[in-house]
């Protein structure tokens, strides 16, 4: 455990079920850290953020509401360098992101990254984490389109895709849906289809995305799972 994680985290975003996540991850495995939550980095005293060990925010929002919170934290990283400041970055902020915040201090996840990283992250600190996680690099290397903007998922689809993400086999819910097989498999394969998913393994993986299981609503069932109780860093 690293110095300082007897004071506390902050959590910056507008996305309830990004609180709700990363309370459980402190609940969980940070005992001893007290986080604060804020919908807006403005909200945030001199006083808390002289006190804080990490702070983890999600950007986004429009162009210029992107460059108005970059600004801020730009100003914030220079004031206080002994934070570990980790961004929540979706593709199309990347750039931004890069440009205003990649410093010593600060760490750059993609909003995609599985909440094992992000926690993962919180635990070992601003020199021991990767500096920006691979998704983002790996999509700035290829990039040469727009990046694509997904349609929505059916109610259906994120109906099929929530009850595999808390474990449930093709049969059963079927079972539970009193649908047969065939159209649960064809629910599941339109979903993958529509986020352009390839593989079982990207299904799952991005279910367990902040991205899906924001979508899918399922960051809240964190707490009552094994999967916290028995999660280790590796």
């Amino acid at each position: 455990m690293l110095q300082g994680y007897n004071k506390q985290a902050i959590v910056v975003s507008e996305t309830p079920l990004i609180h709700t996540g990363l309370q459980n991850v402190v609940d969980s495995h940070i005992k001893q850290m007290g986080l604060l939550h804020f919908s807006d980095v403005n909200s945030i005293s001199y006083n808390e953020l002289i006190r804080t060990s990490v702070v983890i925010v999600e950007l986004g929002g429009d162009e210029q509401k992107l460059v108005n919170e970059c600004e801020t934290f730009y100003s914030l990283i220079n004031q206080f360098r002994e934070i570990h400041w980790i961004f929540l970055v979706s593709k199309n902020c990347f750039a931004k992101a890069v440009e205003w915040l990649m410093r010593p201090e600060t760490t750059l996840l993609s909003t995609c990254e599985s909440i094992d990283s992000v926690a993962r992250a919180i635990l070992l600190g601003s020199q021991k984490v990767e500096r920006i996680s691979d998704s983002l690099l790996t999509s700035e290397v290829e990039k040469g389109s727009e990046e694509e903007v997904h349609p929505l998922l059916t109610i259906s689809e994120k109906q099929v895709l929530r009850l595999l993400g808390k474990g449930w086999g093709i049969n059963q819910i079927a079972q539970l849906l009193k649908k047969s097989n065939k159209t649960i498999s064809a629910q599941k394969h339109s979903a993958m289809r529509r986020l352009s998913l390839k593989t079982n393994a990207d299904m799952y993986a991005w279910i367990n995305s902040f991205q899906g299981l924001k979508e899918l609503n399922l960051l809240s069932m964190y707490r009552d799972t094994e999967k916290w109780k028995n999660w280790v860093v590796n």
